[in-house]
Protein backbone atom coordinates (compact mmCIF):
# COMPACT_ATOMS: atom_id res chain seq x y z
CA UNK A 1 0.00 0.00 0.00
CA UNK A 2 2.51 2.67 0.73
CA UNK A 3 4.67 1.56 -2.58
CA UNK A 4 1.74 2.63 -4.59
CA UNK A 5 0.98 5.86 -2.52
CA UNK A 6 4.49 6.68 -3.02
CA UNK A 7 4.03 5.60 -6.72
CA UNK A 8 0.93 7.72 -7.24
CA UNK A 9 3.17 10.83 -5.37
CA UNK A 10 5.99 10.59 -7.83
CA UNK A 11 3.53 10.75 -10.97
CA UNK A 12 1.24 13.48 -9.44
CA UNK A 13 4.73 16.03 -8.71
CA UNK A 14 5.55 15.12 -12.20
CA UNK A 15 2.31 15.99 -13.76
CA UNK A 16 3.29 19.57 -11.28
CA UNK A 17 6.55 20.23 -13.71
CA UNK A 18 8.55 18.58 -10.71
CA UNK A 19 11.61 17.16 -11.72
CA UNK A 20 12.43 13.80 -9.29
CA UNK A 21 15.74 11.97 -8.89
CA UNK A 22 15.04 8.65 -7.42
CA UNK A 23 17.74 6.07 -6.20
CA UNK A 24 16.07 2.88 -6.17
CA UNK A 25 17.03 -0.54 -6.23
CA UNK A 26 13.23 -2.13 -6.76
CA UNK A 27 13.86 -2.01 -10.55
CA UNK A 28 10.12 -2.99 -11.37
CA UNK A 29 8.76 -0.47 -9.16
CA UNK A 30 11.25 2.33 -10.47
CA UNK A 31 10.96 1.45 -14.56
CA UNK A 32 7.67 2.69 -15.32
CA UNK A 33 7.98 6.07 -13.12
CA UNK A 34 11.48 6.77 -14.61
CA UNK A 35 12.01 8.98 -18.08
CA UNK A 36 15.78 8.41 -17.62
CA UNK A 37 18.07 5.74 -16.19
CA UNK A 38 21.38 5.02 -14.68
CA UNK A 39 22.93 1.94 -14.13
CA UNK A 40 25.82 2.32 -11.48
CA UNK A 41 28.32 -0.28 -10.85
CA UNK A 42 30.86 0.64 -8.40
CA UNK A 43 30.35 4.57 -8.21
CA UNK A 44 30.59 4.59 -11.99
CA UNK A 45 27.99 4.58 -14.34
CA UNK A 46 28.08 2.30 -16.53
CA UNK A 47 24.88 2.46 -18.95
CA UNK A 48 22.35 4.92 -19.42
CA UNK A 49 19.08 5.11 -21.38
CA UNK A 50 15.68 6.35 -21.95
CA UNK A 51 12.37 4.91 -21.00
CA UNK A 52 12.04 4.37 -24.76
CA UNK A 53 15.51 2.32 -25.46
CA UNK A 54 14.33 0.67 -21.94
CA UNK A 55 13.04 -2.85 -24.04
CA UNK A 56 16.01 -2.87 -26.09
CA UNK A 57 18.38 -3.01 -22.86
CA UNK A 58 16.31 -5.34 -20.71
CA UNK A 59 18.91 -8.08 -21.44
CA UNK A 60 21.39 -6.35 -20.67
CA UNK A 61 19.79 -5.05 -17.70
CA UNK A 62 18.95 -8.62 -16.77
CA UNK A 63 22.37 -9.17 -16.48
CA UNK A 64 23.68 -6.40 -14.49
CA UNK A 65 20.54 -6.62 -11.57
CA UNK A 66 19.13 -9.91 -12.14
CA UNK A 67 15.38 -8.62 -13.38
Amino acid sequence: MIVQKLAEMVVALRRQGYTIVMVEQNFRFAAPLADRFLVMEHGQVIQEFTQSELPARMERLHEYLGV
